[in-house]
């Protein structure tokens, strides 16, 4: 029996078996949820789509025969609540089994998903309702998270229904789980009911490292542009369970726990963890048998720092990684304690997976990869100039023939924001890479992150990923700092390993390793030695607030 996948894609390969072209078949009025999920329901409806582990320990299983009457329960709760076509729903659940019922019922009535982290405060919150005018907010039970709602709530005039996921009852709240309970008789749309391809399916705020969080608006089409995620990347098999770590409120979870994996058939596992704890993690990874595992390149680097042969690892088949660049020394580290090599991918909250090590590729170790062929990605030059292999250059996407499947509609009611990424045929991410011979492409940093220094152009992440080989560093970010000589000088923000104390001594000794393995320009003249590097609200180092404390105390 052909592959459920095959009904949306048609692909050609090369005599090597790499994927040379991918394009899609889209009915119309695409609904993942009715054409997917219900579609999966009825041809294997006992096979299992989701595993969940509480923080307790506590677990349960879904198969897709489960995740269908869920979804149609929860479908029917926000329809008998008001909750109608266009109108903006935002999720707040953590990584807890009621996020998939209420984004694949959210889908069934053709209402537009939301996810947000539950480490918004009042204020985000505020911006939030009032950005993207939420109707609705589905958020966990718990005390902190619910208290900053309500007080956002209280100085907003959009949101209108609040849904508790929890069993306690509170006030102003309507209690989600018992009205899933209860719910029935939820009839579908029919097909030419439902949104247009076109039509959003998601808004997602970025975590950006400057400015407000933009609003970024994707069709009903994304879904299939997963495909390539999960088959290709993910390397996910059916029936077999995968690991994406992220809180539902990332843009990571769309990527690694919901689309692509059950169109690939495969398992998801959800682990509801408090916080992270790296031991726990791989005592479940142990005890579930995940096959597939993808975390961003902080979760790898505190794995490494504890003794991976107390646990039996045999389980896990592949590994990937993505959400910022990853050091070489990361990479060397988990293969020798693990045998696997990670395969590092990379996109944006405006695109799917845009350039990665693919399955039949091997990995070069600070390498993202080569372009995925369901994009047309360029390296150009300030003038907008492709430029040559081993030059530096942006990473746009070329749009000249239409905007492929898997890129964004454009920022949510704000088409000049829109016109300033996306123009003159491409969309510009604003990342900087360079290419070598073979096709890899190799991370800089973010246009605003270059530093300008005695006229060299210096990345702060082929510094980062030198200071990352020393033992004494667990994290660092390198930026710039006003220098009246160089114009700039390189700074190195440091976090040290258990066991290490910052000194002169220290100082001298990193500064010393930097110019010994690299470039003696790039070396950090200046270091500083702190408990934590600030960070956006999924994980990426915010270099920007580094930047701008420098200057508050120069």
């Amino acid at each position: 029996m052909e592959p459920f996948y095959k009904r949306f894609v048609n692909e050609q390969f090369d005599e090597n078996g790499t994927l040379t072209s991918l394009t899609y078949n889209v009915p119309e009025h695409f609904d993942f949820a009715y054409d997917v999920l219900d579609e999966l329901a009825a041809i294997k409806p006992d096979a299992p789509a989701l595993l969940w582990r509480g923080a307790d320990d506590e677990r349960r299983e879904f198969t897709f025969g489960d995740i269908k009457e869920w979804s149609d329960r929860a479908a029917q709760v926000f329809r008998s609540h008001g909750v109608k076509k266009g109108d903006r729903v935002m999720l707040i659940l953590k990584r807890h089994y009621h996020f998939w019922f209420a984004v694949m019922g959210l889908h069934k009535i053709g209402a537009i998903t939301v996810p947000a982290t539950n480490q918004l405060q009042k204020k985000d919150l505020i911006y939030r309702f009032n950005a993207a005018e939420i109707s609705t907010v589905v958020c966990i039970d718990e005390k902190e998270i619910v208290e900053h709602v309500e007080q956002a709530v209280a100085e907003t005039d959009t949101v209108k229904l609040l849904l508790l996921s929890g069993k306690e009852k509170r006030s102003g709240w309507v209690n989600f789980e018992e009205e899933l309970e209860k719910a029935d008789g939820f009839v579908p749309l029919e097909r030419s009911q439902r949104p247009e391809n076109s039509d959003p399916l998601m808004l997602y705020f970025t975590s950006g490292t400057t400015g407000m969080p933009k609003m970024v608006a994707h069709d009903h089409m994304y879904p299939l542009a997963h495909i390539m995620t999960a088959k290709y990347w993910h390397n996910v098999r059916p029936g077999k369970l995968h690991l994406t770590v992220s809180e539902t409120g990332w843009m990571k979870a769309i990527w690694g726990k919901l689309y692509g994996q059950w169109l690939l058939e495969a398992e998801i596992y959800a682990y509801d963890m408090e916080r992270f704890n790296a031991d726990e993690l791989l005592r479940h990874i142990e005890k579930d048998k995940v096959c597939t595992f993808c975390a961003p390149p902080t979760i790898y680097r505190m794995m490494i720092q504890k003794d991976l042969s107390k646990y039996d690892l045999s389980c896990l088949e592949y590994a990937t990684t993505a959400g910022e660049a990853l050091n070489p020394e990361v990479f060397n580290k988990f293969k020798e304690a693990t045998g696997l090599e990670l395969m590092e991918g990379f996109g944006q909250t405006e695109t799917t997976l845009t350039i990665a090590t693919f399955v039949w590729s091997r990995p070069k170790p600070g390498s993202m990869g080569k372009p995925s062929p369901a994009y047309s990605i360029e390296l150009i030059d300030a003038n907008g100039n492709p430029v040559r292999d081993g030059v530096v250059g942006e990473i746009v996407l070329n749009t000249k023939n239409g905007k492929p499947i898997g890129m964004f509609e454009g920022y949510y009611k704000d088409d000049e924001l829109t016109k300033t990424a996306w123009h003159d045929g491409y969309y510009h991410t604003g990342d900087m890479a360079w290419r070598d011979e073979n096709g890899y492409f190799f991370y800089v940093s973010r246009i605003d992150d270059v530093i300008k220094s005695s006229g060299y152009r210096i990345g702060p992440f082929e510094v980062e990923s030198v200071l990352m080989e020393h033992p004494a560093v667990v994290e660092c970010a390198v930026t710039g700092v006003p220098d009246p000589v160089r114009g700039m000088a390189v700074k190195a923000t440091i976090v040290l390993a258990s066991g290490y104390t910052g000194s002169d001594e220290l100082v001298k000794e990193l500064q010393n390793y930097v110019k010994t393995h690299t470039a003696p320009y790039k070396y950090p003249r200046v270091v500083e030695f702190v408990d934590e590097l600030p960070k956006t609200i999924s994980g990426k180092i915010k270099r920007v607030d580094i930047r701008q404390n420098d200057m508050k105390n120069d």
